[in-house]
This record gives C-alpha cells, sequence and structure tokens, in this order.
C-alpha cells in the first residue's frame, strides 16, 4: 500500500474519523427551512414528464421469462418481451373477459392468456392497445397519458449516468402509505442525513441550497460510513429532472459520477383515500480504480448487498415520507 500511497495523485478511499457522537453533531433544523424544501418541490412537480413512469428494473422483463404484472395510478399493466427482446407493454386485463395477463405466458415473444388462449403480440387488438414502453438498460418506463395528463414525449427524460459497461447497478423497490410528492420532498431534504441515518451518513454539511429555476441543485458534503471510525468522503448534488424523480450525482471523492436515481410511481389513482407509491431507487456506482474491475465482475453478487443497503435506508425514509402524507392529509403539515 505504502507504493501505491506514493504514486502521484493517488489518494487512498477511507478516512478515520473521531468516534462519533449523534447528539453532539450541529443540528440542522434552521438550515432545513420549509419554504426551501417547499420550493424545490414545486419546481420539480412544474417539470414535465411526457406521462412516463417507473416501473421497475429492466432485468425484472427477461426475455423468454413470465410477463411483469404493475399497476401504475389505478392501470394494470403488463409487460413483457418479444423473441428478440423488444419491451411490450399493454392493459394487465384481456380484452376477452379481463383475466389477469400477469398470470398468463409468454410463448415465443407472444403473450399468451392462460384463461382461453387468446395470443397478444404486442399490437392492437379488440380494444386492447399497446402503451409506450422504454428500457433505458437500467430501468423500464410505460408512458400512460391517461395517468399523467401531461402532452406525451416520444421518450422518458433519463438522467445522465455512467458510460453504460463502467459501472454496477442495482435496483431496490418498496411501496409506502403516501403520494410521490411526500418522496420526492424526503429526498429534497438532505440536511436530515446524519440525523435520521447515523448508521450510514456522518459530517453532513449542505454546502449549497438551491439558488432557483436555473440553478436548482443542493451540494452537499457527506461521508458514507463503512465502520464506526472509517469513512469515505465525498461531495454531491441532489437534483429533480421531473415531478417524480430525485438524482444524487456524485461530483467529487471516490465513486465520481456515481448516481442514485429515485423514481416515486404512484399505484393508486389520484385522490385516493388510501394512496400508495412505489419507490424505485437506481444505484450505479463507478469508480476510475484499476480495482474496480472485480467489482464489475463480481455485480451479481454485489447487488442483493446494495438492495440491502438501500432497503435500511427507506426503511426509515418511507416512514418520514408516510408521516409527511399523515399530517398533509389531517392538515397538520407545518410546512
Amino acid at each position: 500500500m505504502s507504493d501505491r500511497a506514493n504514486r502521484p495523485g493517488w489518494t487512498p478511499p477511507l478516512r478515520r474519523r473521531r468516534r462519533s457522537n449523534w447528539a453532539a453533531q450541529p443540528p440542522t433544523w434552521q438550515e432545513a427551512r420549509p419554504a426551501v424544501i417547499s420550493d424545490a418541490l414545486k419546481r420539480a412537480s412544474s417539470r414535465p414528464s411526457g406521462n412516463w413512469f417507473v416501473v421497475g428494473a429492466s432485468r425484472d422483463v427477461r426475455a423468454g421469462g413470465r410477463p411483469c404484472g404493475r399497476t401504475v395510478g389505478g392501470v394494470e399493466v403488463v409487460l413483457w418481451r418479444s423473441e428478440t427482446g423488444e419491451l411490450r407493454a399493454g392493459p394487465g386485463a384481456c380484452p376477452h373477459l379481463g383475466a389477469p395477463l400477469r398470470d398468463s405466458r409468454v410463448v415465443c415473444g407472444t403473450l399468451v392468456c392462460h384463461w382461453h388462449g387468446l395470443a397478444l403480440d404486442g399490437g392492437s387488438f379488440a380494444g386492447w392497445d399497446p402503451f409506450p414502453a422504454y428500457d433505458d438498460g437500467v430501468l423500464v418506463w410505460v408512458r400512460l397519458d391517461s395517468v399523467g395528463g401531461e402532452d406525451p414525449t416520444e421518450r422518458p427524460v433519463v438522467p445522465e449516468r455512467p458510460a453504460a459497461g463502467s459501472g454496477v447497478d442495482a435496483v431496490f423497490t418498496a411501496v409506502g402509505r403516501c403520494e410521490p410528492q411526500d418522496v420526492v420532498a424526503n429526498r429534497l431534504d438532505p440536511w436530515h442525513g446524519s440525523w435520521f441515518h447515523p448508521y450510514s451518513f456522518v459530517d453532513l454539511t449542505v454546502t449549497r441550497p438551491p439558488l432557483g429555476e436555473e440553478d436548482d441543485a443542493f451540494v452537499v458534503d457527506v461521508s458514507f460510513r463503512l465502520t464506526d471510525r472509517l469513512v469515505v468522503p465525498v461531495r454531491a448534488e441532489f437534483t429533480a429532472p421531473g415531478p417524480r424523480t430525485v438524482v444524487m450525482r456524485i461530483t467529487e471523492g471516490e465513486g465520481t459520477t456515481s448516481v442514485v436515481e429515485t423514481h416515486a410511481t404512484p399505484l393508486t389513482a389520484e385522490g385516493e383515500d388510501r394512496p400508495r407509491t412505489a419507490v424505485v431507487e437506481a444505484v450505479v456506482a463507478a469508480s476510475d480504480r484499476r480495482g474496480f474491475a472485480v467489482a464489475r465482475a463480481a455485480a451479481p453478487a454485489l447487488r442483493p448487498l446494495m438492495r440491502r443497503t438501500a432497503g435500511r435506508l427507506w426503511r426509515d425514509d418511507l416512514a418520514y415520507a408516510e408521516r409527511r402524507w399523515s399530517l398533509r392529509s389531517t392538515g397538520r403539515f407545518p410546512g
């Protein structure tokens, strides 16, 4: 290690720090002004989505595999792949007698209903019309114009990621009783990080909040905790490119260009008394260190660990989002 440490430009990825004292860290409540978070949320909500919704991981819809069923905004959706791997999507009910197509089979790229054998190749048939679908290589999206209510676009707004093949990606999904805006608001409050997630983050400082529409990023210095005393310090930016998406991108430090994309997809129709929202979070980790090739080769083994890490965070963050919705829905929200 001493030889590497003497190489020009080489820096160790880890830092040692004093043992942390949760109660002794500087409070952040004065900086986390409700108006700042609310204004950032309003700007995000005003950005067009083209009616595109993230429904899951690309690898969950496999060529030759079974169809995948999802519900978006109260609309049943079924997804599958053609023989050549093209993504197909459409209403989840068979046009014959309403069978759940998620339980059907894919035969030679054709969706065959398990009730009576009606075959759908992805084209319109007897009132069953396909939904536009898009595979960005990490996530799959479906366009639902009846749910989004915006002017449709040909493709979704996909955040910039590390170059294809250069990173390790994992996708985590969880469901909470809240609306998409509550999930987005959670992510537009970086100040809660080292207070609410001390097992993962320490030394968090928002060095610059958003300045407005033209400069709409939260710039954050934070250390990712590996052990009680070993941390990885980075600088990151949080942005919201659309009404249901927040992106955390590492801009300096270990893993520069790595991203965490948080997508909030409504499962229930707008106005439901008990709304449910799916959090679909894609982590795309990258590094220019020579040894990262080993991590890419070990990606299948790393993905469960990455999902568990995201799951621990979202256990708490969904409690935050659900609490926010509960207060809003009863007129007690302080923001």
